[in-house]
Order: structure tokens, then sequence, then C-alpha cells
């Protein structure tokens, strides 16, 4: 910065110039690289996971939720070799409405569990993804203090990511690879958004519905399609000036499952009451649970549902193949946006537009002959 004092014309008066602005960065830090995780083999994946070893456990599902397809490849081959030590868990459902308890209910399940039944759980816990940022926040852990810090118990939250009934996309593999981890019991926590249950009563033992009372019309909680999937109902927070309430509402739901046609399981769905804050009710909760378990095993359902739910995966994986590979087909891409302008703009229908992107699909396919 120049300064006219110093002209000729102000003799006797200097200004300095001043001095550099110093960077605001340290120009003697040396900037450590931060060391790369190394990439385990599928070979070491599966036998950490087979020993036990939560670390291999937490990379392998993370692997499992990547959509890059690199991953994916050994993800599938570990899941393959995985495979023959899974299948020897207790998987349980749980549902409900936002705000209904689930995660501190599971604090108190989870502890109950392993400390009556020993063994080890692994709670996989779903949370929502939002439509704008596509993020979630993961937070359902902070809510399971006790059962976060205890040794036989490994809790992933995962993101939903759009998936239907709050489930994520890979909850059912990363469920193989937690039974073959040794985890004999495994608590599925959906994000609870109503009806679209489906997904995740397609892959555990017995679904469990968290129900509340006192919160205005008892028949919001009275859903026909999520209450024909409950293998059994709870109404939290029964403590209190609410224990009369609670009571109340099992009633109008005992009645309520009695309108449906009865389960194929052979199995009539209970309802009981408890509080997940003051652990009131829980013993009762799980001998329901575990009677449902050996009535289902003796009677052969336990088997021929998992079978199913092995037949129902297997089409949603071919769904899902065919969608994925529809959108990222070249062809389709440049003409989705042409099609979706001319449907805007009332030039065709709905329905001409998307047969016109299917025969461009199908005309494209390599052949398999």
């Amino acid at each position: 910065m120049e300064h006219p004092e110093n002209s000729d014309a102000y003799k006797g008066l200097t200004v300095n110039k001043g001095i550099e602005q110093p960077s605001i960065v340290n120009p003697y830090l040396k900037l450590r690289k931060k060391p790369k995780r190394r990439q385990f083999s599928v070979g070491e994946y599966v036998e950490g996971i087979v020993k036990g070893d939560v670390t291999v456990l937490s990379q392998a599902v993370t692997l499992v939720e990547s959509v890059k397809p690199e991953h994916q490849t050994i993800a599938q081959e570990v899941i393959e070799k995985c495979l023959p030590y899974s299948g020897n868990s207790v998987r349980i459902g749980i549902s409900g409405v936002p705000g209904a308890g689930k995660s501190t209910s599971i604090d108190v399940f989870g502890l109950h569990v392993l400390e009556k039944k020993g063994g080890k759980l692994a709670v996989l816990a779903i949370d929502p993804s939002s439509e704008r940022s596509k993020g979630s926040i993961l937070g359902d852990k902070t809510r399971m203090e006790k059962l976060s810090v205890h040794p036989k118990s490994f809790i992933r939250p995962s993101p939903s990511a759009g998936s239907l009934g709050g489930v994520a996309r890979k909850t059912r593999e990363t469920i193989i690879l937690c039974e073959a981890a040794g985890f004999d019991k495994i608590f599925v926590e959906t994000v609870g958004v109503g009806q679209s249950e489906t997904a995740v009563h397609s892959m555990v033992d017995f679904f469990l519905l968290i129900q509340l009372a006192g919160t205005g019309d008892e028949l919001q909680g009275i859903k026909r399609g999520i209450m024909e999937m409950a293998d059994g109902i709870i109404i939290n927070k029964a403590d209190g000036n609410n224990i009369e309430k609670a009571k109340l509402a099992a009633a109008h739901f005992r009645n309520a499952l009695h309108l449906f046609p009865a389960p194929e399981s052979g199995w009539t769905p209970q309802v009981l009451t408890y509080s997940g804050f003051y652990g009131i009710g829980i013993e009762e909760i799980w001998d329901m649970v575990f009677r449902y378990i050996d009535f289902v095993k003796a009677n052969g359902y336990f088997e021929h549902r998992r079978n199913e739910q092995s037949k129902y995966w297997m089409y949603e994986t071919i769904n899902e193949h065919l969608r994925n590979s529809f959108y990222n087909n070249p062809d389709i891409a440049s003409m989705l946006l042409e099609k979706e302008r001319e449907v805007l703009e009332g030039r065709t229908t709905s329905f001409t537009a998307a047969r016109k992107l299917l025969n461009t699909y199908f005309k494209h396919l390599p052949s398999w002959e």
C-alpha cells in the first residue's frame, strides 16, 4: 500500500509500509497422511467373521452396504462362504410408530435376553434417510446406553436408503454375516412407517409390534396390513396414570385380532402391556416370544417360513437388478428426460412413454443364444 504522506510535499513525515501478514496456517506444520485402511481378502473376511471378530464384521457389513461394483463382488463372495455358518439364530423384527419407544425398549429387551438366555445379540437398527440430502442421523445407538457397552452385543445402525418398510436394502445379507459371527439372537428395528413393513416380516421369525395408548383415535393403530403380520402386540408406557389406558388399548387390539383370518402358523397373536422405561412386564413378553418359537418349530412352520423367505428374497433380488439395469442403461438414460418432458407437456400418455422406453431397453439387450 502506497502512502501519499511519504511524498516530497510532506517533508519530515514518514509512514512505514508495515510487514506482510503471515499465513494463518503454520508453514512448518507437516501434515501426516492418514494411513489407508488395508482391504482384507475374501478369506480374511470369512476367517475374521467366523472367529467372531466384531471389527472385521463391521467392515464386512460396510462392504455389503456399499454401492461400488467392486465392493459388491467381494461382499457376495464373503456372503456365499458365510452361508454354511448361518441360520442358527432367532430373528425378531421390532416395529411401531415413531415415538413408541422402540430403541429404549430394545435396550431393556436385549439386556433381559442376554441375562436370562445367554448367547450373543446383534441389533440391526434402521434409520430413516432424508429424501433431500439422502443422509441419516444414525442416532438409535445413543438410546441403547446399556446394551451398546455390553460385551456380548453388536449394534449396527444403517440408513434405510429409501427401502420399502424402512428396512435397509442389505439387511438380510447382514443377518447372514451376524449369524456366521456367532450371534444367536438378532433384532431388526425398523423405521416404523406404518403399513409397508412387508420387507422386515419377510426376514424375521417373530414380528413384534409396539403400540401406544392414549394417543387419540385407537383405530389409528389398528391397521389391517401390519396387524395381520404381527405375531405379538405390546403396548408400551403402561405405567403411572397411563396403566388403565394401556389396558383399554390392549382390549381394543385383542378384539380387532379376532376379526382377522387365523395366521398360517396356527399361533394366536397375543397382546401384552409393559413399560420399557421402568422395565415392567419384560419377562412376560419374552416368555411369549420363546413360546412362539417352540410352537412353530414343533409344527414345522419355522422351517417353512424360512424357506418361503429365501424364495421371496430371490425374486426381490431379481426385481432390484432388473430395475438397476434399466435405469443405468445409457440408451434409457438419454431417452428418459425426453419422454418425461413429452408426458408433462401432454404430447403422450404415461403408458405410451413407458412402453417406448421398455421397447428400447429390450431391443438393446444382449442376446443369450
